[in-house]
């Protein structure tokens, strides 16, 4: 991707987190916020935001498919056309449960993706601005540095394990297994948040049932990218468009192992 091209997206999503998504944080009337689903929330933010990441995106990269959150839950069918495309993916509030109550952390979402797999992508966190960013091969970067994931170094790896989309057999196993080898954290419920913490030697290890692409594209290839690993349980690259369950990100590879042979044997 050209450096110019990557510089533009940063900035549309600047631009749209100033004008669209915090004039809305914590100044949503009832009526602009609901629930799609039990505990799945949408705002007039979340819309707006997708609206003009969208409009911003195909100025960029005319006749590139983009599929944004708001947009796949309108036409689930939307997702059918991602094998092999050349794809943009909009998460254009991740987190939107802590934004519609008025809670960081939140945070705007980008990934390029070519042939089902993320070949640049972006995080950014409104309220401070953090930049998260990482193309395929040439390294992870935040605002602009460089960096190295690593281990927390704590007495027992900290995990952070997102289990609510899980079946309770599954997730009562997952805690036993954890208990006493893992301290184990509450989730911010944001994996734009939640993918730097394991770079950044916050959290160890994360567990992610549920996968969608706009909301772990961006943060598999900057956790990857980094040094540390995420991959499907079975060892296998994360893909957008294998409609699979079940991820393991690590802050290295080492932990990675370790994590997958303690939880999942």
């Amino acid at each position: 991707m050209r450096d110019d091209l990557s510089d533009s997206v940063a900035g549309l999503m600047r631009i749209v987190a100033a004008e669209v998504v915090l004039p809305r944080f914590r100044n949503l009337a009832d009526s602009e916020r609901e629930e799609k689903a039990p505990g799945d929330w949408v705002t007039i933010a979340d819309r707006e935001s997708e609206e003009r990441l969208h409009a911003g995106l195909a100025a960029l990269d005319p006749g590139a498919l983009i599929i944004g959150e708001e947009a796949c839950a309108a036409d689930p069918a939307l997702l059918g056309k991602l094998p092999g495309a050349r794809a943009w993916l909009i998460d254009p509030i991740d987190g939107t449960g802590n934004f519609a109550a008025g809670r960081a952390p939140f945070g705007i979402m980008i990934a390029l993706v070519e042939d089902g797999l993320a070949v640049a992508g972006w995080m950014l966190d409104p309220l401070s601005g953090r930049l998260c960013e990482a193309q395929k091969g040439r390294g992870a970067f935040i605002d602009g540095e460089r960096i190295a994931a690593r281990e927390s170094r704590e007495p027992l790896p900290v995990a952070a394990l997102a289990t609510y989309f899980m079946a309770p057999g599954q997730r009562d196993a997952i805690c036993a297994r954890a208990d006493g080898q893992f301290s184990v954290v509450d989730i911010p419920r944001c994996a734009a948040e939640q993918y730097p913490r394991l770079a950044l030697g916050q959290n160890d290890v994360s567990i992610f049932e549920r996968t969608l692409p706009w909301d772990h594209a961006a943060g598999t290839l900057f956790l990857n990218e980094a040094g540390g690993r995420v991959a499907r349980l079975d060892g296998s690259d994360y893909r957008v468009d294998d409609g699979r369950k079940g991820m393991l990100g690590a802050s290295s590879p080492a932990m990675w192992e370790r994590a997958a042979q303690t939880l999942f044997g």
